[in-house]
């Protein structure tokens, strides 16, 4: 098992890509600390590791991560339960801001920035600062998109975010690197997850299976095998660099406008804020 004795914190673990890479952790032998805004799907997530016979190597916390606190009391809960810290996963995402940008708001933007952009800063900042005390290295890894390596793949503020989110941790795994502390980002396409497609999971598989030239659709297993090979030591001389797993969309040009007209900001009959699996309900204004 790739990753027999060590200790791993997943953000937004409860749900989506977060909840199949805990389960893929689990299977390798870490133990896991999962950390989620959701405290229901939080539950679940404990309950599902709990029935696979995880159960000794397995707990739960709520985290808002645009808190410090909360960050912190993450990573120290970590600690106490399981004695050290190797790899954090910063992958709490929400939807953000949607919508034309001439009616997005502050308050969209810095919702957005916070949870995207803040929470993966405060997840690196006090991971840094263990695993240099630990003194025997580690693995970061931050969940970006291919919404920020070009326009037209994402809204304006998700992307603007995951742009910083690349740009983040690159800076962070030179910083780093003298600890041999290593930073890297995925960058996921479409994946077919309840924050990208809410209740609608279904219709999302069908949709993205044909969004891509790869013709299956994107799942979070996809994302949990790339977060293990940047977790595990087979990754141990990678650092600053961006996966893409979007089984070909970036390669073929993603124009998501085009493909997904119903959701572009462009011909968008909405404003206001998603808030992904979080639990809480989005915050639209129609605008016709």
């Amino acid at each position: 098992m790739r990753l027999n004795g060590k200790t791993a914190i997943i953000t937004g673990g409860a749900s989506g890509m977060g909840r199949s890479t805990a389960m893929k952790f689990l299977d390798e032998g870490a133990s896991v600390l999962i950390a989620d805004f959701n405290a229901e799907t939080g539950a679940e997530t404990l309950a599902e590791a709990t029935s696979r016979g995880h159960g000794e190597r397995v707990r739960f916390i709520a985290t808002d991560v645009a808190k410090e606190a909360d960050i912190e009391a993450m990573i120290q809960t970590a600690i106490d339960a399981f004695g050290q810290l190797d790899i954090v996963f910063n992958n709490a995402g929400v939807g953000g801001a949607i919508g034309p940008l001439v009616e997005t708001t502050v308050e969209s933007w810095d919702y957005t920035m916070d949870v995207l952009a803040k929470g993966v800063f405060l997840g690196i900042k006090h991971a840094a600062r263990v695993m240099i005390e630990q003194g025997i290295g580690g693995s970061i890894i931050n969940t970006a998109s291919i919404a920020g390596l070009s326009g037209d793949s994402g809204p304006l503020v998700y992307s603007a975010a995951k742009a910083a989110v690349i740009n983040m941790s690159k800076s962070a795994a030179v910083e780093l690197a003298p600890a041999k502390i290593r930073v890297n980002a995925i960058c996921p396409g479409l994946i077919a997850t309840p924050l990208a497609a809410g209740s609608k999971l279904d219709q999302a598989r069908e949709r993205y299976a044909t969004a891509q030239p790869w013709p299956e659709y994107g799942d979070g297993e996809h994302i949990a095998g790339a977060a293990l090979f940047l977790a595990s030591d087979d990754s141990r001389f990678v650092t600053g660099e961006h996966i893409v797993v979007d089984g070909g969309l970036s390669a073929a040009g993603p124009e998501l406008s085009k493909r997904f007209p119903q959701t572009s900001a462009r011909d968008s009959k909405v404003s206001g804020i998603t808030k992904g699996s979080t639990g809480e309900a989005a915050e639209l204004t129609r605008l016709d």
